[in-house]
């Protein structure tokens, strides 16, 4: 049976061979292009590569303008070295830069070194560079529209240099219509910005919107810090996230086998419904970064729900040659030599700042609970009505006075509160001096009700007892290891030749957390014994998370927060529940251990186990101050 003729196909011309495509060059102009299509992905990535160019130009001030999301103009302005006369020509031409002399490709020091951002900007829209070089009396520009350039000629500047792009994407109008809305563009700018400002915290950066002409307004601004690098690194984190991000979080500063991370982490009860307050550089530039993401939600897994996100600025510095920053044309990706050592310093160090906190929380804790009180039958601001305060004897002496008398049954019939009464005065007078103060009540059979020299502090006996629990639970675990099970019937489970290479290469790491695994034969292993604590257990499936995190991450945490969140549910079961009365004694006792114990400050979801209220604020809300 012979095989049918497309139709409206001869048999003659089915031999016809086809000729072979002609291989040609691409101009110029068309290569810029296509080049600026990966560069310049939108007008933030403009505005990113411009403000790095002043940064390696040694820039101690540097001032955007942007009008329409970016899309009609960006302007940059910058003190720095500057560009001499007879360089302009070359700074707009492909792959020439000042920065790197090609023999070596992994030791970069600079933001840029591709020598592509200048060409792919000029190719796309129109481009113009006036520059006066440190040292040169004369200032000079150039300009570049859609590929074409014109100049060099004599300008008029002071110093440094003015970048100035119109019209992004004139050339590719295609380009204009993926390109998100002005107010999109414009906080993709921002967002760029803050990140550059964060890296550079002795640079000023002001970026102003101009659209519709004038002066414009500014809508970001950073002074140049002061001081060490902590403290500068402190006050500008202050300036773009804000006082509370300043307050409630902690210094990082750990090193490990060539690499050193600093910045600040925010306490778990600071978390965030997303991750936009996550900022992560590697060696000062701003990126994106899987392995940095995952080691950072790694290291606060103890302490927050899947629907929480810790805030963080970190930022890690090694030799340029243990990174690839060389990845992506964005640079927005890297690739570490040693991944398993960045991962494990990042979590290292935030567990280490994390138990140094102690029970510390949040104040923004007891801002919420505080807002969310209002004052009856006040309109505008509440009258002051100033009282001076009692003495503590005064006090202790008008207590005893107007104390009811004993109320038979009373405790069966109001069980909702019961007074720490057999706590003697000078002992509330000594215990109030410690953080979390001296119990006084217990509310609802659940909250604990304490004093403390300047205020209260209320605590969730529940919540505050899981987190001790399960301390404890992991510190006995971290001495005594983790007890394994043997199965009856061992588990056989295939593999392909890699994933059971590399499943034993860490098959020690496993033992010591319960899972015992030896090679079958072929590609096959055998699971001997599982951690006890987990019960009955899909082996193959335990194997098979083991391996994609190890694909993933260089190493494996899947088996170790797996008993950890069975730690957790345990000490749930074995923590003072809601709704039993504890004795003046045991509250206070519940309270020191809080105040001994790491992470008691939320519990094992990133809740906050107290609030503490200052006497200043809750007088505010009765009108006293």
């Amino acid at each position: 049976m012979g095989h049918a003729i497309p139709s409206g196909m001869s048999v003659a011309t089915t031999k016809i061979k086809p000729r072979p495509p002609v291989i040609h060059q691409l101009d110029e102009a068309a290569i810029n292009r296509i080049a600026a299509g990966e560069v310049v992905e939108r007008p933030a990535s403009a505005v990113k590569e411009l403000v790095e160019n002043a940064l390696d130009a040694g820039a101690a001030r540097i001032d955007i303008s942007i009008a329409d999301g970016g899309k009609t103009l960006i302007r940059i302005t910058d003190d720095g070295c500057g560009i001499a006369p007879d360089q302009l020509e070359l700074a707009v031409a492909r792959h020439a830069t000042s920065k790197i002399d090609g023999s070596d490709l992994l030791n970069i020091h600079t933001f840029g070194f591709r020598g592509e951002a200048l060409p792919s900007l000029g190719a796309v829209g129109r481009l113009t560079i006036t520059s006066r070089a440190m040292g040169v009396d004369e200032a000079a520009m150039i300009s570049v529209d859609g590929g074409h350039r014109q100049g060099p000629r004599p300008a008029a500047l002071a110093r440094g240099t003015v970048v100035e792009l119109r019209d992004l994407f004139h050339a590719t109008p295609a380009r204009l219509k993926f390109l998100r809305s002005d107010r999109a563009e414009t906080q993709a700018i921002n967002d760029v910005v803050r990140r550059l400002a964060m890296a550079e915290p002795f640079v000023s950066f002001t970026l102003s919107d101009v659209s519709g002409g004038g002066a414009g307004r500014v809508t970001f601004r950073a002074d140049a810090q002061t001081g060490d690098l902590f403290d500068a690194l402190h006050g500008r984190l202050r300036q773009i996230l804000g006082s509370e991000f300043a307050e409630n979080s902690l210094p990082i500063n750990a090193t490990r086998e060539g690499f050193s991370l600093t910045g600040y982490a925010a306490l778990p009860t600071y978390s965030r419904g997303s991750s936009v307050q996550q900022f992560l550089f590697v060696n000062g530039r701003p990126v994106r970064d899987k392995l940095l993401i995952g080691a950072l939600r790694g290291a606060y897994a103890d302490f927050l729900s899947r629907d929480r996100h810790p805030a963080a600025a970190l930022f890690v510095e090694c030799d340029p040659e243990l990174v690839d920053v060389n990845v992506h044309p964005a640079k927005a990706e890297v690739r570490f030599r040693e991944p398993g050592i960045v991962r494990g310093l990042i979590v290292s160090a935030l567990r280490h700042a994390l138990a140094e906190a102690g029970h510390r929380a949040s104040t923004t804790v007891a801002g919420v609970a505080l807002g969310a009180f209002r004052a009856e039958g006040t309109v505008g601001r509440a009258p002051v009505y100033q009282m001076d305060r009692p003495s503590q004897r005064a006090l202790q002496t008008g207590w005893q006075a107007q104390a009811p008398e004993a109320v038979p049954g009373f405790a069966e019939t109001a069980p909702v509160f019961a007074r720490a009464e057999d706590v003697p005065p000078d002992q509330v007078e000594a215990l109030q001096d410690h953080p979390l103060g001296a119990a006084r009540a217990q509310l609802h059979e659940n909250y604990i009700i304490a004093q403390t020299r300047d205020g209260m502090v209320i605590v969730d006996q529940h919540a505050a007892h899981e987190r001790l629990v399960y301390e404890r639970l992991k510190r006995q675990m971290a001495e005594n290891g983790v007890r394994a099970q043997a199965l009856l019937i061992p588990e056989i489970v295939d593999l392909s030749a890699d994933d059971a290479a590399r499943l034993l290469a860490v098959a020690d790491d496993l033992g010591r957390l319960g899972l015992t695994i030896e090679p079958f034969g072929g590609s096959a292993v055998c699971v001997r014994e599982t951690p006890a604590i987990l019960g009955q257990v899909n082996a193959g499936a335990l194997i098979r998370d083991i391996l994609d995190e190890l694909s993933d991450m260089g190493e494996s945490r899947a088996l170790g927060e797996r008993i950890d969140a069975i730690l957790s549910r345990v000490a749930c079961h074995g923590s003072v529940r809601s709704g039993r009365r504890m004795s003046a004694d045991e509250m206070n006792a519940l309270l020191r251990e809080m105040e001994a114990t790491p992470h008691s400050g939320q519990c094992n979801h990133g809740r906050p186990t107290y609030v503490e209220l200052k006497l200043a604020d809750i007088e505010k809300l009765f009108g006293r101050r």
